[in-house]
C-alpha cells in the first residue's frame, strides 16, 4: 500500500470551464488518467488537496466525481478555494453514497489512516490575511487543522498534513497555520494552489522552520500523483 498526493485537478467534465486554454494544460484530463493508471494501484491511497471540480453545486459535480471514482485506489479529498460545490460533511457523504462513489472519502475536521500514516489537514487560508473577515477564517482553519491533528493523534499513526493554500509563500507566512505545524511537530506538509513556474519559484519546497514542504499542484507535478511513501 502506497500513499500519493496531488492537488488542483480543476475538472470541468460536467461544466463549461476548460483549463486547456492555460499554458501547459492542454489535454490535461487524459494526461491525469494515463499517469494515474501508470503509478497508482488498487490498494493505494491518493490525497487530492483541493480545487477538485469547477462545479458550483454537488449535483453538477457528478461527472467529475465519476471520473475520479473510476481511477485506481482510494481517494481522500480536501476543500480548495474553487470548490464551490463543497457542502456539509453529511451532504457530501450522502452524495458519494447515493452515486456509489465508494472509492472517495473526505478529510474535514478528521484524520484517515493510510498505512503507517494518518492523513489530516484543511483548506488553510491566505498568507497575507489582514482584514477582520480573513482573520476570522484563519482562526476557523486553525481550529480545523488542530481537530484533524487531534484525530490523527488518536490513531497512533504518524500525521501528514495536507493543505490547499501554502502556509508560506514568497517569504510571507500565514503565521497561525505555520505555528500549528511547528508547535505540533508536523514533519511534512503538502500543499497546492500555486500554478505556473514563476509562482512555483516563490513557493517553499524542502525544509522550512523544521517542516518539510511539498508543492503538489497538478501542473507542477506534470499531472502525475506524487509518491509520498511506500
Amino acid at each position: 500500500m502506497s500513499l500519493f498526493a496531488i492537488a488542483d485537478l480543476h475538472l470541468s467534465l460536467g461544466t463549461d470551464k476548460p483549463m486547456d486554454v492555460f499554458d501547459g494544460w492542454r489535454d490535461y484530463v487524459p494526461r491525469i488518467e494515463e499517469n494515474w493508471h501508470s503509478c497508482v494501484g488498487p490498494d493505494d491511497t491518493v490525497v487530492i488537496a483541493g480545487d477538485i471540480s469547477w462545479a458550483m453545486k454537488l449535483e453538477e459535480a457528478v461527472t467529475d466525481f465519476r471520473f475520479i471514482n473510476s481511477l485506481p485506489g482510494r481517494k481522500l479529498i480536501l476543500k480548495g478555494n474553487h470548490d464551490y460545490w463543497w457542502s456539509t460533511r453529511k451532504k457530501i457523504e450522502a452524495f458519494l453514497e447515493e452515486n456509489r462513489f465508494s472509492s472517495i472519502g473526505i478529510v474535514h475536521n478528521s484524520a484517515v489512516e493510510a498505512g503507517r500514516f494518518a492523513v489530516c489537514g484543511t483548506r488553510g487560508w491566505l498568507y497575507d490575511a489582514e482584514s477582520a473577515e480573513d482573520k476570522k477564517i484563519v482562526s476557523r482553519e486553525v481550529g480545523r487543522l488542530n481537530a484533524s491533528l487531534d484525530a490523527a493523534e488518536k490513531t497512533g499513526k504518524k500525521p501528514i498534513v495536507f493543505l490547499h493554500y501554502p502556509p508560506v509563500y514568497g517569504g510571507m507566512e500565514c503565521r497561525e497555520i505555520m505555528d500549528v505545524l511547528v508547535n505540533r511537530k508536523v514533519g511534512d506538509c503538502y500543499y497546492g494552489h500555486i500554478h505556473g513556474s514563476a509562482a512555483a519559484k516563490r513557493s517553499p519546497t524542502g525544509e522550512y522552520r523544521g517542516v518539510r514542504m511539498h508543492l503538489i499542484s497538478c501542473d507542477y507535478l506534470g499531472f502525475r500523483p506524487l509518491l509520498v511513501n511506500e
